[in-house]
């Protein structure tokens, strides 16, 4: 009750990720804190200027520059078969899984496995990186030497140096030593 007096109860915002022409990416809801007061918080978001935390439903808390817009609770009202009425008009939704809320890329609608005929869900998009992955062949080397894994050193490059000054070294014959030569 004092909160509410003193008006630092938290706003709650329908958090959205990405506005398409024809489709709204909704996060879900979320609050923001009411500092330095609620009225304060409300200006910044009528005016698209609120940078604060926002406190997803999840608990996680996560900043303002990562979504597009953040509507308040009373301004969309969610309608049947996943749609929602914003700004006067009706929007086909797709829901943004947690793994999407922190892409700073765009994201795509797809159909949902897992729900209903029209349920669409968000996902990254890597079209721009499937394309250019196609566009370079995989390089494949023209030559494999195959050598084990402890070799290091190229041989051929290991040249042996010539000595004029004459070796003995001892020999073992039967049950005595020998010098080479003799």
């Amino acid at each position: 009750m004092l909160k509410r007096l003193l008006g630092k109860q938290p706003l709650e915002v329908w958090v959205i990720k990405q506005v398409d022409a024809d489709l709204l990416h909704l996060c879900g809801r979320a609050t923001l804190p009411a500092k330095p007061n609620r009225r304060a918080v409300q200006t910044d978001l009528e005016q698209d200027r609120y940078r604060g935390p926002v406190r997803m439903a999840t608990g996680v808390v996560l900043n303002a520059r990562l979504f597009q817009a953040l509507v308040p609770v009373e301004a969309l009202q969610l309608l049947p078969d996943d749609r929602a009425r914003w700004h006067g008009r009706d929007w086909p939704l797709s829901q943004v899984p947690q793994r999407c809320w922190t892409f700073p890329g765009r994201l795509v609608a797809q159909a949902d496995p897992l729900g209903g005929p029209g349920a669409l869900v968000s996902a990254e998009d890597v079209s721009a990186i499937r394309r250019q992955a196609e566009r370079q062949p995989p390089r494949t080397p023209d030559r494999v030497e195959f050598r084990p894994e402890n070799e290091l050193e190229d041989h051929t490059l290991v040249v042996p140096i010539e000595d004029d000054t004459p070796r003995t070294r001892r020999v073992r014959t039967g049950r005595e030593w020998r010098r080479d030569g003799e």
